[in-house]
């Protein structure tokens, strides 16, 4: 890894962390961000130094003040700088002088505004120095292993009823890295990604992305063992040529999942407005993913689908598929659905389908059941019946993976089909995702369950056919380049070292 991408470390796993702009004031960026440090290094997480840096207060929850980053003694790995837009030249200059690594700037009021002149003297300033920064006009890192967290978005917020509510939760530890260049956004994806219980290895927010870009943090992510997935928000890309480069090769390892907004004109004269991007001819964007593996959602919901997907299950190759349902209607609109994102649900193979009719004879499953592809097991469906056609299916060397609709509602279902399924669908090397619609308990048991299980779960048929069709194009793509092999068997070595 090239000294530049090796500096990058320093926003994840600084010795030392100057928090330049921290403040008493309530509800400010400066003092939430300070707080954030303190309370992770009194939990015994976040283990660096710590340095609050402002000229007007003499301590800070029980860390002594400097009114200067200068007047700090020893080095210090990242600073965290929340002063008017004027300042943070200066400041980096200073920073310079500390020997420091990494800056993130959370201040705004540049080139977003239109200031360019003073975005590019801060870029001068960081370059004369070496020092790598997120930002300007940014969230910055949150990373829960160390500590780090740069958000500036209370976790709790107080109704005027006097009730505490959680309103910007930070996730659990997990295996998606979350990149975006708006801060707003990204605080949703927090908010989201903590509400659904899926666990983030990093966050990066860069904003006017001044200096480390998309293509630097994935780069840096490419040899991050906790990353399994990278989840991007992007309204312009900086330097494309470098991104095709970077995005190919993290590719070949691991999927990554991009919004890119700023579609329309409209859209493109926003993104302007908001980050200063200049976004590009929305074709080049579709012909630049698809050439280097990256997957390309259209709206939040699918990006979060597919997120889940490609973090849970296997990919596979192919375009046909099969699907398992106890509900003819639902059953329906999912092949609709795989019809319009690309995927077939073809009839099975006449060995399946003999052995459905055996299973028929034998009084597996009921007489009344459809069986030719979707398997429609009816609203009398019983817990077996579930394990035993979705093993027969998962054997039809025809499809290359199973959408499973399993609505919990039917009277003669309990829940032993859901670790079932899932203790078949470990035997095969086909991918399967789950979907029970309904917004109540059993409902949410049921997704919840098969989630914990290893299978990603959906509310809708039409979220299942959306993640079905990113680990088959995920897996296309591995294929055609010759990874799948070494995909496969890394994911494998992944979930037998997760069992242990």
């Amino acid at each position: 890894m090239e000294e530049a991408i090796q500096k990058l470390d320093a926003f994840f796993n600084p010795r030392s962390v100057a928090v330049i702009g921290a403040t008493k004031g309530k509800g400010k960026a400066g003092a939430i961000i300070f707080e954030n440090f303190v309370k992770n290094k009194l939990r015994g997480v976040f283990k660096g130094e710590l340095y609050p840096i402002n000229p007007k207060e003499e301590e800070l929850s029980g860390f002594k003040c400097y009114k200067t980053l200068s007047e700090v003694s020893g080095d210090v790995d990242l600073i965290v700088v929340i002063v008017p837009s004027g300042a943070v030249a200066g400041v980096l200059e200073e920073a310079g002088n500390k020997k420091t690594k990494a800056a993130v700037i959370i201040s705004a009021g540049f080139k977003e505004v239109g200031n360019h002149e003073l975005e590019e003297q801060v870029i001068a300033v960081a370059k004369k120095h070496g020092i790598r920064v997120l930002g300007p006009n940014c969230l910055g890192v949150f990373y829960a292993k160390t500590g780090v967290d740069s958000v500036f978005l209370p976790e709790f917020k107080t109704l005027s009823t006097g009730k505490e509510v959680i309103a910007t939760p930070r996730p659990i530890p997990g295996n998606i890295a979350m990149i975006t260049q708006s801060g707003a956004f990204g605080s949703a994806a927090l908010d989201y990604l903590a509400g659904r219980q899926m666990g983030v290895s990093k966050f990066v927010s860069f904003g006017n992305k001044c200096d480390a870009s998309e293509s630097d943090i994935l780069e840096y992510l490419l040899e991050d063992e906790e990353t399994h997935v990278v989840l991007i928000y992007l309204e312009d890309i900086k330097s494309g040529e470098n991104f095709l480069r970077v995005a190919k090769k993290v590719s070949l390892k691991k999927p990554i999942v991009i919004i890119k907004s700023g579609r329309s004109e409209a859209g493109a004269r926003a993104a302007a407005s908001h980050t200063g991007a200049i976004a590009g001819a929305d074709k080049i964007y579709d012909a630049a993913f698809e050439k280097t593996g990256v997957i390309r959602a259209k709206n939040m919901n699918e990006f979060f689908i597919i997120g889940k997907a490609l973090v849970s299950m296997k990919p596979a190759v192919g375009s046909n598929i099969g699907i398992l349902t106890d509900a003819g209607g639902p059953g329906v609109m999912c092949v609709d659905e795989c019809e319009v994102v690309g995927l077939t649900v073809n009839k099975f193979s006449e060995p399946i389908l003999k052995k459905f009719e055996e299973l028929k004879e034998n009084g597996s499953i009921l007489k009344i059941a459809a069986t030719n592809n979707p398997v429609d097991l009816t609203g009398s469906v019983l817990d077996e019946q579930f394990v035993v056609s979705a093993d027969l299916m998962f054997q039809e060397p025809t499809i290359s993976g199973i959408i499973f609709l399993g609505l919990h509602h039917m009277p003669g279902l309990q829940e032993k089909y859901i670790t079932g399924v899932a203790e078949v669908a470990a035997k095969y090397d086909k991918p399967i995702v789950a979907c029970d619609i309904g917004e109540t308990e059993m409902a949410l048991y049921t997704r919840d369950h098969f989630d914990r299980l290893g299978l990603p779960a959906y509310s809708s048929p039409e979220d299942a056919a959306h993640a079905m069709k990113a680990l088959l194009q995920y897996g296309n793509f591995l294929q055609k380049n010759g990874a799948l092999d070494a995909y496969i068997a890394e994911y494998n070595k992944r979930k037998a070292a997760a069992k242990q």
